[in-house]
């Protein structure tokens, strides 16, 4: 227990030792004969001192030699842990201010303590909701720098430094590359029309219903995308959004985004089959997509090639791929474009009139047989 202590007040007989609930508070501050001993540390000296803390209504006086005897507010106290299993306390805009207790204080003492079982001295200090509402803003600000800041610094690389980068990943796709002459004719045709002569643009011979753009203005058109599309002008619209990609650059943002930032500005070397990999598996966000169809759609104004074309590729894409499942779908089209209504009807309202095929029905054959002369490649298997 703690060590208790009874005075004389003058002119009265000397008082025996009462329990704080037996005491009278005549006022505000008025004191009670109850004293417990305490240790303390004035902020300003430096030195211990010895101290009997005297409750009063509202608080508490600390009686001793010399130094200030208050009063002080209970409620202005601070937990600040505890020194040999016994709390200490300190007191709130005076630092270095202490007070601390040799054994357990009394329950009537302890009943006005703080609580030591605080949040952390920071929360502990500005209270937990405001501190909570600190995290959030924080929160919100790290977020918007994790969203905003790599597309912002991925787009200071230099595009030859982007473009050796497409060029190494296109070595993933070995020999499949297909070269068909009239084939070849026919895509010349096609990318000139829509403008696209300063681009890299390929077929290769893989059966997966998609197209995919590489860093530095590479763009692969899968051959089960012409298999699968029924007209030149549905490929077309798909050719014309890959474009967009390549325009706005929004391939490094997606490599940033699905590998780091960190691994982005590192440079290709060494990873090119993950980079890869991550291209043909990543999701374009859906402010990108629309981007994308926008700068499309334009396009495809701009050289007269029917936009209706577009929007029934991607409504019978999206039948097709939910008829094979998750599985079925997990490299095709919509796992790197997720479709949507609002993205059919957008291509579907954009139709004008005036507008004449891209390709004509032998070269669209050509086109689609692209690949009919390649050899099949003596390795099979991808890096990615």
């Amino acid at each position: 227990m703690a060590r208790w202590i009874s005075t004389a007040l003058p002119n009265r007989p000397p008082a025996r030792p009462v329990r704080a609930r037996g005491c009278s508070m005549h006022s505000m501050w008025a004191r009670s004969e109850m004293r417990v001993a305490v240790w303390h540390y004035d902020g300003v000296s430096g030195v211990r001192q010895a101290r009997d803390l005297v409750p009063a209504a509202s608080g508490f006086f600390l009686e001793g030699a010399g130094g200030e005897r208050g009063p002080f507010a209970f409620k202005d106290l601070i937990a600040h842990g505890e020194i040999g299993g016994q709390p200490q306390y300190g007191l709130r805009k005076r630092p270095g201010w202490r007070i601390g207790f040799s054994e357990a204080p009394p329950e009537e003492i302890a009943a006005l303590l703080p609580s030591g079982k605080g949040y952390g001295r920071l929360i502990d200090k500005i209270g937990l909701w405001p501190a909570v509402g600190v995290f959030v803003v924080l929160s919100a600000v790290a977020l918007w720098a994790l969203v905003t800041t790599p597309p912002i610094l991925v787009r200071m690389i230099p595009e030859s430094v982007e473009k050796q980068w497409g060029a190494a990943m296109i070595g993933d796709f070995g020999g499949r590359t297909c070269t068909a002459g009239p084939g070849t004719a026919a895509l010349a045709k096609l990318t000139g029309r829509l403008g696209a002569t300063d681009m890299d643009i390929r077929v290769v011979d893989i059966p997966i219903v998609n197209a995919v753009t590489l860093p530095g203005g590479h763009i692969l058109i899968f051959k089960g995308l012409l298999d699968e599309a029924e007209s030149a002008d549905e490929v077309a619209g798909v050719l014309a959004h890959e474009m967009g990609h390549v325009r706005n650059r929004d391939v490094l943002e997606s490599l940033a985004r699905q590998l780091g930032l960190s691994m982005v500005l590192s440079g290709a070397d060494g990873n090119v089959g993950g980079y890869t990999n991550a291209l043909l598996s990543a999701g374009y966000s859906r402010s990108v997509e629309t981007r994308a169809d926008g700068f499309a759609l334009a396009r495809l104004h701009e050289t007269a090639i029917p936009t209706a074309a577009t929007a029934g590729f991607f409504r019978r894409l999206a039948k097709f791929e939910g008829s094979m499942g998750e599985a079925g779908a997990l490299l095709g089209y919509m796992s790197s474009h997720p479709l949507s209504a609002d993205r059919e009807r957008m291509f579907m309202q954009g139709a004008k009139p005036g507008t004449t095929v891209s390709l004509e029905a032998g070269e669209w054959t050509a086109l689609r047989g692209i690949c009919s002369e390649r050899e099949a490649p003596k390795e099979q298997g991808f890096r990615f």
